[in-house]
């Protein structure tokens, strides 16, 4: 539960300065949010590399930065590369419901359905699989070809744009 409090307030102090430097890069909103995702993905994969020497927020963005050459590397060459293969799909435990969490299963579904209609597909998605499907992280990064540590940021995300939706029509 610790990880998933401090995964949170990194990626609620980070997430705009690495959204913000990958939008400038691609001029892609999707482009930008898919390497954001991946950034923080990678950085959680990678934490004990992190050298306190260095600002955390340029780590990311040293992270953020090689993600980005390495895509426009990938699309220039037609490869197809789906991210996940190289590595083996962990068993994961689900952590007690989040504050996020609680607030989503609170609401009436007809009300809910429509806040979910609000945010993007692939936010969509995850959200959907999650909790009407009641995919595990392992079973949805299987369902979408992804990493599961890209999905688990993802429903992280998605969970905190919903919550904001929901607070807003409050």
């Amino acid at each position: 539960m610790g990880n998933q409090i401090a995964f949170s307030t990194l990626l609620d102090t980070f997430w705009n300065d690495v959204y913000g430097f990958q939008l400038k890069r691609t001029q892609n909103e999707n482009d930008a949010e898919d390497i954001t995702i991946q950034t923080f993905s990678k950085a959680f994969d990678k934490i004990g590399t992190y050298d306190e020497k260095y600002e955390f927020k340029t780590w990311l963005i040293a992270i953020s930065k090689n993600i980005h050459v390495d895509l426009v590397r990938k699309r220039k060459r037609n490869v197809l590369d789906s991210g996940g293969n190289n590595e083996a799909i962990k068993s994961v435990l689900d952590d007690a419901p989040s504050a996020e969490d609680r607030l989503i299963i609170e609401q009436n579904l007809a009300a809910l359905l429509l806040h979910i209609k609000k945010l993007k597909p692939h936010y969509q998605e995850v959200i959907n699989l999650r909790y009407f499907s009641e995919m595990s992280y392992a079973a949805i990064a299987q369902e979408l070809n992804e990493p599961i540590n890209n999905v688990k940021v993802k429903l992280l995300r998605a969970k905190k744009l919903l919550a904001e939706v929901i607070k807003n029509k409050m």
